[in-house]
């Protein structure tokens, strides 16, 4: 094994790579956001930004793969400094106090897990149109795949509506205390920057789920309604 593959196995290594495929992570979200973000403008506009994906195939999939490994690389890594953390206190506390540590630190690689999860859903929802085919058919009256529909036929399904309110709760505990860590990876979490750069964090995972909960609800109540029906 080289210098290189060690001081990428160790520690500090394995935090730098959780950190770089966090930050690749969290600038996907906060893109993915405002590209949806377009359905408040309409069928045309929402239709447009989908067919303008499916028409670069190559660049897609090579994002669609590079994000894919970014995840695996988060995962394992989180995964792997967990396992390090136990074995290195391998007798539980009697008592646990957490004095330091948020809920949100503490539950990072439990959000983290279930959030893989919510991923699978996600594709299987709208990428792969596995769960609601019908929906994933429908074409607008230029022949495109009307995604405008798709999504708002999606999300006025209460159980389909509810599950991602519950991710979107998961991802601000994720993001609002990931977000911050990338920093102190960086070595740039200075103490008298501490309340900033958490606050940071903070607004992040504010922007990025209200952003997400408006399209859901919004969907969901009716205010945006559907350009046509898969029915």
């Amino acid at each position: 094994m080289s210098g290189f593959q060690r001081a990428l196995a160790s520690t500090a290594g394995t935090k730098f790579l959780v950190g770089a495929t966090g930050a690749v992570l969290a600038i996907f979200v906060l893109g993915h956001m405002l590209g949806n973000l377009q359905i408040f403008l309409g069928p045309e506009a929402m239709n447009s930004y989908a067919a303008g994906l499916k028409a670069m195939p190559g660049p897609l999939w090579a994002v669609r793969l590079g994000l894919l490994a970014a995840l695996v690389i988060h995962i394992a890594g989180n995964v792997k400094l967990s396992a390090r953390n136990k074995a290195a206190r391998p007798a539980a506390y009697t008592s646990q106090q957490p004095i330091v540590s948020s809920f949100a630190s503490r539950t990072m690689l439990v959000s983290g897990l279930v959030l893989l999860a919510f991923i699978v859903y996600h594709l299987a929802h709208f990428t792969l149109g596995l769960t609601d085919p019908s929906n994933a058919e429908l074409v607008d009256p230029i022949g495109r795949h009307d995604a405008y529909s798709m999504v708002v036929l999606g999300f006025q399904q209460p159980l389909a509506a509810g599950a991602y309110l519950v991710a979107m709760a998961l991802l601000f505990l994720h993001l609002a205390h990931g977000v911050a860590s990338l920093f102190q990876t960086a070595g740039l979490r200075r103490f008298d920057l501490r309340l900033s750069l958490d606050a940071a964090g903070r607004l992040f995972a504010i922007v990025v789920v209200l952003g997400n909960i408006t399209i859901v609800l919004a969907c969901l109540f009716g205010i945006i309604e559907p350009a046509q029906s898969a029915y």
